[in-house]
């Protein structure tokens, strides 16, 4: 990593097409109505019975507050790689660590502006891991949570797609159509997660 100094101790990387770091943005002033792409993740974690963790994201999240998402995910720090921000996170957000950790979709991709008109920009490969460790979410990120049959969760979000976070409905549909088309073995771990039929 170079030697560039964030402009923040709580920052965002921004990225070119290719992924490559630009810089860093200030983490509360880079949501708007013109965000620049950005490096992120996202995580399912799952227990020992196979059931998945939900998270209701808090009601102070400055995009889609309220809205049931995956198990979480975040930003990257300028010294950080994915896996190391998905540990980072997976403390502070959940409270809890992690193991056994997969990348699934490591080329997902989105854009999604919110009811408000922000925009959410982000390279942001998909993960899933399983937790090790008691769940204590943080109240600032998470405003509900729940551990269900990840048939069930794919149910819900086949019926009411509106109600999960826009990131969520599309790396559900991707890891189907990734895995049905003989797509990586990381896709069809996520498929096989959500009973899809692949």
């Amino acid at each position: 990593m170079s030697e560039y100094t964030p402009v923040a101790p709580d920052h965002v990387v921004t990225c070119d097409d290719a992924g490559n770091r630009l810089g860093t943005v200030r983490r509360s002033a880079v949501h708007t109505v013109e965000t620049p792409l950005h490096l992120a993740f996202s995580c399912y974690l799952l227990d020992d019975a196979d059931r998945l963790l939900m998270t209701r994201r808090a009601l102070v999240k400055k995009t889609w507050p309220g809205v049931w998402t995956n198990s979480f995910c975040g930003h990257l720090r300028w010294t950080e790689e994915a896996e190391d921000s998905l540990v980072r996170h997976a403390d502070h957000e959940l409270g809890t660590r992690v193991r056994d950790v997969q990348v699934v979709l490591p080329e997902f991709r989105y854009r999604a502006v919110d009811a408000s008109g922000v925009v959410e920009n982000e390279i942001c490969p998909v993960y899933v891991a399983r937790i090790d460790g008691d769940l204590t979410p943080n109240p600032d990120e998470v405003a509900e949570h729940v551990w269900a049959p990840a048939a069930e969760v794919l149910a819900a979000v086949r019926a009411t797609p509106w109600a999960f976070s826009p990131w969520m409905v599309r790396q559900v549909s991707d890891a189907a159509a990734a895995a049905a088309e003989g797509g990586s073995p990381g896709a069809r771990t996520l498929a096989t997660a959500f009973r899809l039929d692949v």
